[in-house]
């Protein structure tokens, strides 16, 4: 079982595999309870899952025409956070053992969102709080600089351990660095070797800004055939896994924070349990980032990026 993990400013470890219990898990009506979303919580949590990945909503994306996608690669709407919250207390495991993320909704009250956030999770604080998209603001720097101090104000009364963002580009970033206090602990982006960010991953290294990556499998899940497909294939059989863990080992072993999921038991389990056999060497990264910038594919947020959407 994979027991890796990342320093957060404020000293807390993040593990490196995550459960993300969005995309997979939606529900059309915000006030029910999906009990299958609970007990599919719940069966990550039993397996060893600690580092849990939740979001308040996402609103619908349309399609950009600046963009090459997949028609079925659009944003829909979920509501999650009370079937994590009560997955997390019917599982008994204290909750001091997880990590716990959630994401405002918008830019505008973010306190008073997270406030919300915390009664729907049964817990009084989060250990990451993120804006979740900066594009709510209209490109507004006053509007991200305000939302920034509002982040600022939950860390501040302890309504959350560590404060960061989600789908932020370097614009978006300097605009909030010009008046923070507390730097962003993470930018949350997707990322894959179709996506891979290297502009951008770079400018957070610098400002020592942890990179945490979504949508890692992309390139077999909505992108594929592709150029990748066959070094991902003969990799997996050199090490006897399967090519889910290879495009999660090439995320974990460039120091990112991956975060996936699953519906199925069997499949979280093989993440844990081969992600801790192997590693990829320097030259097999190489190989296969090389041939992942033969080819460009987003799969979310895209007509908020627009133009943008490579970066």
């Amino acid at each position: 079982m994979t027991t890796q993990t990342l320093d957060l400013p404020c000293g807390d470890k993040v593990p490196m595999l995550t459960y993300g219990t969005g995309t997979v898990w939606m529900k059309s009506a915000e006030d029910d309870v999906d009990r299958a979303t609970v007990d599919a919580i719940k069966e990550a949590i039993d397996l060893g899952y600690r580092h849990l990945d939740g979001a308040q909503c996402i609103t619908p994306i349309s399609p950009s025409p600046h963009c090459r996608k997949s028609t079925n690669a659009v944003e829909q709407d979920y509501e999650t956070e009370p079937e994590l919250g009560l997955a997390i207390e019917e599982s008994k495991v204290p909750r001091a053992e997880f990590f716990i993320t959630t994401k405002a909704v918008s830019p505008i009250d973010v306190e008073g969102a997270l406030v919300t956030s915390l009664k729907k999770l049964r817990m009084e604080y989060v250990d990451l709080y993120l804006i979740h998209e900066p594009f709510s603001s209209g490109g507004s720097e006053e509007i991200l600089q305000e939302a920034w101090r509002g982040m600022e104000r939950c860390r501040e009364k302890g309504l959350a351990r560590s404060i960061g963002v989600s789908n932020f580009l370097i614009p978006h970033l300097e605009s909030i660095l010009k008046i923070a206090n507390v730097k962003p602990a993470v930018n949350q982006i997707e990322c894959h070797p179709y996506l891979q960010r290297t502009e951008l991953r770079e400018f957070l290294k610098k400002q020592c800004i942890m990179t945490e990556a979504f949508a890692p499998l992309t390139p077999i899940t909505k992108a594929s055939p592709g150029p990748i497909d066959a070094m991902c294939g003969d990799l997996a059989k050199k090490y006897s896994v399967s090519t889910s863990a290879i495009l999660l080992r090439w995320i974990i072993d460039q120091g990112i924070v991956v975060i996936t999921t699953s519906g199925q038991r069997k499949r979280l389990l093989e993440y844990l349990e081969q992600l801790s056999r192997f590693k990829l060497s320097n030259e097999e990264i190489f190989q296969i980032s090389q041939l992942g910038r033969e080819r460009n594919y987003r799969a979310f947020f895209v007509d908020g990026f627009g133009k943008d959407c490579f970066l």
